[in-house]
């Protein structure tokens, strides 16, 4: 592994990030009446730096001016990009921030009047601690994964971060931006696909929302393969504990192909006993690497049957025996012939209401299908057991209309 400064890669602006950058160099609007006192207020004094991880703290001490707005801060964050921000008078504090260097910055400070008047400039020096974004970037881990990479950064204070993966374009045969993941997640793991396998230079950097990214750690691995299991070879495997099916929708349309609004799906009986759960065998023998779930679409997203936390068990055993699963267990948790391969919260609504009020893109999310990443410690199996311990209406009966499998064969 190895750090570069790559010129070409940070060419590749941001458009999210960037906005924001934008957005905060916008002049802010005070409406106040404009003052027909045009006299040049006085210059803040008393001046104390407080520097902090990619900023400073400026205090001081405002002008005896009796028509003083606003403390106005002009001041240079890179190469490329100078912020305004602005204080009134109601506080003796201006924030600098968005330094992409802990290093000396020049600041200039303004007392600006209601009349629109500014004072003499007063420029102070600030020396920002190692910004944030700098500090998060050794942590970036690079492994391979099914189809692709797996990411994880470390973001120990939730900061607003952007992680971007680079590799080599196939048209280009340069490095170019594949995947951008804005997140303030205080432990970033997630995993990016639809990369051959085969030996790659794959990069990542990390963004803040003023503009700057990191050195970019590279590293050349190979992607494990993977494909969608043949869904012609699975069949169901009803076991003693298995829940009782109703309505005509029964396991085997887990795996018919079809998860529009009309499509049909698997259905426990109401009443019956949680967890709600259904066996089903795959036709052969697979190390998993994820899934995808379709949930009932359209009136009935995020209500009535459909899961809100479930997990996956798996069993490599020709024959497997039936096993009394708890509802929620640990990964890798072994009973029986049966092993845990993960236990998953469906996403909330995107839109972020309540379940019962979701919108458009809210069902749209639903009738796309989710991914669900299987650990790669996981075992191979050839089995599968889902086990649902909770729906979004919280009542005793469960639906799911489709599943897709990918893992490589063994």
């Amino acid at each position: 592994m190895k750090y570069i400064r790559d010129y070409t890669v940070r060419a590749l602006v941001l458009p999210v990030l960037l906005m924001v950058s934008l957005i905060s160099c916008m002049k802010d609007e005070y409406n106040s009446p404009v003052s027909s006192d045009t006299s040049k207020p006085g210059v803040v004094t008393n001046i104390k730096i407080d520097n902090f991880n990619g900023g400073a703290h400026i205090t001081y001490t405002l002008p005896k001016s009796s028509n003083l707005l606003y403390v106005m801060a002009q001041y240079k964050i890179n190469d490329k990009t100078i912020r305004e921000t602005k204080s009134s008078y109601y506080t003796d504090t201006i924030t600098v921030e968005g330094f992409a260097q802990s290093q000396d910055y020049e600041v200039t400070l303004y007392s600006v009047s209601r009349a629109n008047v500014k004072s003499d400039p007063l420029v102070v020096q600030v020396h920002p601690k190692t910004p944030y974004y700098q500090l998060v970037q050794p942590s970036i881990a690079i492994s391979p994964d099914f189809s692709g990479v797996n990411i994880r950064v470390l973001n120990p204070q939730k900061k607003s971060i952007g992680v971007i993966l680079v590799a080599i374009d196939s048209s280009t045969h340069v490095m170019e931006v594949q995947d951008q993941h804005y997140t303030n997640v205080d432990s970033v793991n997630y995993s990016v696909r639809g990369f051959a396998s085969k030996s790659a230079k794959f990069g990542v950097y990390i963004a803040d929302q003023y503009g700057n990214i990191s050195d970019t750690t590279l590293v050349t691995l190979t992607p494990f393969f993977e494909k969608l299991m043949d869904k012609s070879k699975f069949f169901v495997y009803k076991l003693p504990s298995d829940s009782r099916t109703a309505y005509g929708w029964e396991t085997y349309y887990l795996w018919d192909g079809k998860y529009d609004i009309y499509a049909q799906g698997w259905h426990t009986t109401p009443g019956d006993p949680p967890p709600m759960q259904c066996t089903f065998g795959m036709g052969a023998s697979a190390k998993l690497s994820r899934f995808v779930m379709w949930e009932r679409p359209g009136e009935y997203a995020y209500s009535h049957g459909n899961p809100k936390n479930f997990s996956i068990w798996g069993s490599n055993s020709a024959t497997p025996q039936d096993a009394i699963l708890p509802k929620y267990a640990p990964l890798g948790t072994v009973m029986g012939d049966w092993v845990n391969l993960g236990t998953y919260h469906y996403p909330d609504p995107p839109s972020g209401n309540q379940p019962g009020f979701v919108t458009a893109d809210d069902q749209a999310f639903v009738l796309a299908g989710v991914n669900f990443n299987v650990p790669i410690s996981c075992p191979a199996v050839r089995y599968i057991r889902v086990l649902v311990a909770d729906t979004w209406s919280g009542g005793d009966f469960a639906h799911i209309v489709e599943f897709s499998f990918y893992g490589n064969p063994q």
